[in-house]
This record gives C-alpha cells, sequence and structure tokens, in this order.
C-alpha cells in the first residue's frame, strides 16, 4: 500500500488522472491524501468532486476555503463571484448527493501510525495538535449539524486574527475557519495576515510564514498542506508544501508520505486562470 498526498485540485481534473496514471495509482490498495479545494476556478469542478467520491475510502480530503465557499453559496443562495466556476456544481442533478459528501470531509486529519497531519492552509503558532483537532472538531460539528446555514451567513471576515482561548461562538469558529484554511503569514503578535501572498523573501519584515514561527507549538509534527501556490514546494523533514500552481499553469505535485525520503512527482497543468484575471 502506498499513501500520496496531492496538493490543490481547484478544479483540475485532468492533470489528476494523468498524476495518478504516472504513480500508478491501484485504489484498492492505495491511499490518496487531498489537500484541500478540490473545487473552484478551474474547468472541472463538477467532475473533480464526483471522481474523488467515487474513490470512496481510497481518498481522504480536508477542506479548503473555496470547498467552503462552495458550500456557503450553495446553502444561501448568495451570488458567486465573477472567477467562480461553481455553477456546474449546484446546477448539476447529484448536487444534493456532492455537497453533503463535501460537508461530511474534515478540516484536519491526523494519521497516528504514518506521523503526518494534513491541513489545507497551516496551524496556528498558538496551537498543539491536541488543541487543533479540538478547534476542528468545533467547526466539523457545527458544518454538518442541522443548523449549519448560522456557519455559512457568519463565517466570512478576517476577524478575529488573533487567538485566544476565550474566543467563544461564532468569533472562535470563523478564527478556526480562517487559520485552517486561509493563512499564511503571522505578525510577531501572532496575528493573523491575509493581505500579503507573496513568497517570504517579498514579504514585508514584520510578517513571517506561520511555519517558520519559532515558538510555534505544532513544530513536533509532520504536516502537509497546500494553499499557498507562490511559495511552491516545500519539502522538509517536518513540512511539506504541495501547492505547485496546478490552476495558474504550474504544476500538480503529489508526494509519497509513507516512504522515507518522501520522493515527489509531478505533471504539467495548463493554464485555467491568470492571476487578477
Amino acid at each position: 500500500m502506498a499513501v500520496y498526498a496531492v496538493g490543490d485540485l481547484q478544479g483540475c481534473l485532468e492533470p489528476l488522472q494523468r498524476l495518478l496514471e504516472r504513480l500508478q495509482f491501484d485504489a484498492a490498495s492505495d491511499k490518496l491524501w487531498l489537500v484541500g479545494d478540490l473545487v473552484n476556478r478551474g474547468p472541472q469542478s463538477l467532475e473533480t468532486l464526483r471522481f474523488v467520491r467515487d474513490l470512496g475510502d481510497a481518498a481522504i480530503c480536508v477542506l479548503g476555503n473555496h470547498d467552503l465557499h462552495l458550500l456557503a453559496v450553495a446553502a444561501s443562495g448568495k451570488p458567486l463571484k465573477p472567477r467562480d466556476t461553481l455553477r456546474p456544481v449546484i446546477e448539476a442533478p447529484d448536487a444534493g448527493e456532492l455537497l453533503d459528501w463535501l460537508r461530511n470531509r474534515p478540516l484536519l486529519h491526523h494519521d497516528t501510525a504514518l506521523g503526518w497531519t494534513m491541513v489545507h492552509a497551516g496551524l496556528p503558532p498558538q496551537w498543539d495538535l491536541e488543541l487543533a483537532l479540538a478547534c476542528a472538531a468545533e467547526v466539523e460539528t457545527e458544518l454538518r449539524g442541522a443548523h449549519s446555514e448560522r456557519l455559512f451567513a457568519s463565517m466570512y471576515g478576517d476577524k478575529p486574527a488573533l487567538w485566544s482561548p476565550e474566543l467563544t461562538g461564532m468569533e472562535r469558529l470563523r478564527y478556526t475557519l480562517n487559520a485552517l484554511t486561509r493563512m499564511r503569514y503571522i505578525d510577531a503578535e501572532g496575528t493573523l495576515d491575509f493581505a500579503c501572498k507573496t513568497l517570504p523573501e517579498q514579504a514585508p519584515p514584520e510578517l513571517t510564514p506561520w511555519f517558520r514561527i519559532d515558538n510555534r507549538r505544532s513544530r513536533d509534527q509532520r504536516v502537509v498542506f497546500g494553499h499557498w501556490s507562490t511559495l511552491g514546494l516545500i519539502r522538509e523533514a517536518d513540512l511539506l508544501a504541495l501547492d505547485t500552481g496546478c490552476l495558474w499553469g504550474g504544476r500538480l505535485t503529489a508526494a509519497r508520505l509513507d516512504a522515507a525520503d518522501t520522493p515527489v512527482v509531478s505533471v504539467a497543468c495548463p493554464q485555467a486562470k491568470r492571476p487578477n484575471k
């Protein structure tokens, strides 16, 4: 059995199929970890959802910010954003089944035996794994509950941007969602910054990538994540960044998590979107 983690798809199914063929992926015995953002902006969000859903237990996927946006739009009927490519999903005859499946994906996945933790964007420095799992579970309970529309109606926004154990209610849930699915940079006080998306060497000096915070409490964990296409591939002993810009004409990358040296395989991707277009 092999365990592969793959970066952000965002509706780019054809590169995923080529990548799995190159890996000789066998859904009967292998596992596929997907770091979230299955959908949006790419050309085949509907087909991607169906493909991953049909992999059954062979696929483990955490929710990304674009996946949550799809769920919120479908639940509220709010207008799609100009760059969204989600209408085929919402209007599909099997939309209800697909959205229910998506809503039941976790925000964080940890495999004790394998020694890897998967999340879409990252883990805030104030959290250890135990707290991260607990906060993720709080959101998942709300997301899967009978009144999930309350979460979808209130999840947008950048505040609060600083963790406190005193946070309650929607503020606590929104912080968790933002940290796990949108985070990139953090300032010296531990506050999340959502404006900067550049490479670390181009960022303002007061900002640090979340995974470079010296006192990060999850440093004893091996974390695999996506979300940050300008960052590209990072492969370190305790860190694996896998968003290599498939949507933007980069590559789709897979790393084998159960191999000692975490070998990486990637395929070229046709450009589906141009930045700020």
